[in-house]
């Protein structure tokens, strides 16, 4: 299956499609949150070419210790490229005003895609709800979506029922180690928590994974085995 994911008006104004034919290696990658030194230790292992492709889930700023520096290093990159996450997006609205926050960098939240999309691949920050089309999802679920017919990190979660037809990368919600189902991808590995900055080589179906340090004590209750 190669079909573009079909969205409702206001998430398709805010979906990018890409047609990986024109890349070379593709690899997703989780929520950095600020951890400018863990990116540049992975950027470094990817050895990437100038014909590769980098997608992040999202949630690139916030918790750690320079979010700035992530910023610089995927916006001057055009290999690099994000959907917005839920971090972003509270600065968008302006529900978060961090100190670190410079001249264009909220518009340049404002203009990261909600959805990324690619072969049969989607790429969203949240995931989304299996018992709903595509077309009735808005663009605060895209970012949030964690247990819709749940209870928070007490689940089920999401991609317990899902079952295509895309396969869907996501960050968001904190786990021990990636997830891999048949149609979900989650790669949310706490990086900011002291775990794991964890990419997908795509080309491959591989993790790549950098181990990082603790910025923020984190509940055991708030990190999923996805086991």
């Amino acid at each position: 299956m190669n079909t573009k994911p079909q969205f409702g008006n206001d998430v398709e104004t805010r979906h990018e499609r890409f047609e990986t034919d024109s890349y070379g290696e593709v690899y997703i990658v989780g929520d950095v949150h600020g951890s400018r030194n863990i990116l540049e230790r992975l950027l470094t292992e990817l050895e990437l070419a100038d014909d590769d492709l980098v997608v992040f889930v999202g949630d690139l700023v916030r918790k750690g210790p320079d979010s700035p520096g992530v910023i610089d290093i995927v916006r001057e990159d055009s290999r690099l490229v994000s959907v917005r996450g839920n971090n972003e997006q509270k600065i968008v609205r302006g529900d978060k005003d961090p100190g670190w926050l410079r001249d264009g960098d909220r518009e340049y939240f404002e203009s990261l895609p909600v959805a990324i999309s690619f072969d049969d691949v989607l790429v969203v920050h949240g995931g989304v709800d299996p018992r709903r089309a595509l077309t009735d999802h808005t663009v605060e679920e895209l970012l949030t979506m964690r247990s819709p017919h749940g209870d928070g990190y007490d689940g089920p979660f999401w991609y317990d029922d899902y079952d295509g037809p895309y396969r869907v990368f996501f960050g968001h919600t904190v786990h021990e180690h990636p997830v891999e189902r048949e149609h979900a991808v989650g790669l949310d590995t706490g990086c900011v928590y002291g775990g794991t900055l964890t990419a997908y080589d795509y080309r491959n179906d591989e993790f790549l994974t950098v181990e990082a340090k603790t910025h923020q004590e984190r509940a055991n209750s708030k990190i999923v085995d996805p086991a």
